[in-house]
């Protein structure tokens, strides 16, 4: 098996938990998994899961932009930034106008620097932070830069509100509400997220957790290419081919791929759209990265 998942992760869920409702079906064969970005067990939506040596281009799937529908309350605040604990409410903060939210919105779009939630899966000293945090030791989280390609506002009926959010790899949209809310002199918790996009794997497409259990896997797995469509592609034939297979380099001779700039990576694919390779550029030739003899 080589390919993606495109799982519908239910809340109430770790990400882990789908992955090894997965890893049961698959009992008795030797397949590796691996999912594509974290969604909090409270998050429900799209969670891509690599299969086989598709699991070797999970660095590149986090390359591409996620897609969220995040809904947050104001005027609450909790230890988590969500509804895991009950929210302290605030009958005294400001209530900005939608047009306040919006303008909000527009200070918080392109590149921003986030501190991520101490109750995260980030690890600090070779421990989840959200254990320490648990444990009541004090934990400070290092900043992060993160890029917010679109954000805008889908509904608003105070205190809450909805946003519609394309974002980074490593972007916190609970602390992107909350830094929201403290913008406009007031503070938030996050109620609900769903992620509606990974990549080219699309919420409308994917599998609900019964599916995922009991129908064939095989027919749900989408080819290895699915996961990177970002990447320039370079069209590769049978001697092609073989050479990548040797660890060969390859020349662009027929200049397939981008000159200014040069990508740091490409996808050699073969005529029947198979992945074949992830190639890198070495001293004017493309030399494999990733390999996949399939």
């Amino acid at each position: 098996m080589f390919g993606f998942l495109n799982c519908n992760k239910p809340a109430g869920f770790s990400s882990r938990d789908l992955v090894n409702v997965i890893q049961r079906r698959l009992r008795g064969k030797k397949v590796k998994l691996g999912h594509c970005g974290t969604l909090d067990p409270l998050a429900d939506g799209v969670l891509v899961v690599a299969v086989g040596p598709a699991s070797r281009l999970v660095p590149f799937v986090h390359e591409t932009s996620k897609q969220y529908h995040g809904s947050f309350r104001l005027a609450a605040e909790s230890p988590t930034g969500d509804v895991e604990f009950e929210p302290t409410l605030f009958e005294d903060h400001p209530i900005p106008s939608l047009e306040q939210i919006e303008s909000a919105c527009r200070e918080f779009t392109g590149s921003i620097e986030q501190i991520p939630p101490a109750y995260s899966a980030i690890k600090i000293d070779g421990r989840r932070a959200y254990d320490l945090a648990r444990e009541g030791q004090q934990v400070e989280v290092p900043p992060r830069t993160v890029t917010i390609h679109s954000l805008s506002v889908i509904r608003y009926a105070y205190p809450d509100f909805e946003l519609s959010i394309t974002c980074s790899t490593g972007t916190y949209i609970r602390t992107l509400g909350i830094d929201i809310a403290k913008s406009l002199g007031t503070t938030a918790v996050m109620t609900n997220l769903c992620r509606t996009r990974v990549g080219e794997f699309k919420l409308a497409q994917s599998h609900h957790i019964d599916m995922i259990r009991e129908q064939p896997l095989e027919e749900m797995l989408l080819p290895a290419i699915t996961g990177v469509t970002h990447l320039p592609k370079m069209i590769v034939d049978a001697e092609q081919c073989q050479r990548l297979i040797n660890g060969l380099s390859l020349e662009d001779r027929q200049h397939q791929l981008p000159t200014d700039p040069i990508p740091k990576h490409a996808a050699a694919v073969r005529a029947d759209g198979i992945l074949q390779a992830i190639i890198a550029p070495k001293r004017g030739t493309w030399t494999p990265k990733r390999v996949f003899k399939t």
